[in-house]
């Protein structure tokens, strides 16, 4: 299978205050496809978007892998958003869990820390 780009995306309530709290999360919104419809790239051919469907809001989980999650942490609460939940499974792997107003999970893993 070839995959030219992945789109991930979360429902949210109400977008004027769900794009607030996301751009908290992730910064400026790359592009908008509609009025209701905010998109992230977060590398090439991955992006994350939110958009307007209160009926199907808060159901949704999305983990975004990434290189060095202390500092996208530190990043994140810079921009004034600390994490609902830490967690750190049995092989090392750590995971930062933010929940948005809507109750949609959306996690940053980042590899064991290695000893020093």
């Amino acid at each position: 299978m070839s995959l030219d780009h992945l789109f991930a995306g979360l429902r949210v309530r109400e977008f004027a205050e769900a794009r607030t709290w996301y751009e908290r999360l992730l910064g400026e919104p790359t592009f908008f496809p509609h009025a209701t419809e905010a998109v992230w790239t977060l590398a090439e051919g991955r992006s994350l978007y939110i958009v307007q469907d209160a009926d199907s809001a808060g159901h949704c989980v999305v983990t975004i892998f990434v290189d060095d999650l202390d500092a996208r942490v530190a990043g994140i609460a810079a921009r004034g958003l600390d994490p609902d939940e830490r967690l750190t499974y049995s092989n090392g792997v750590r995971k930062a869990v933010y929940r948005d107003p809507d109750g949609n999970e959306l996690s940053f893993g980042g590899a064991p820390v290695e000893p020093r």
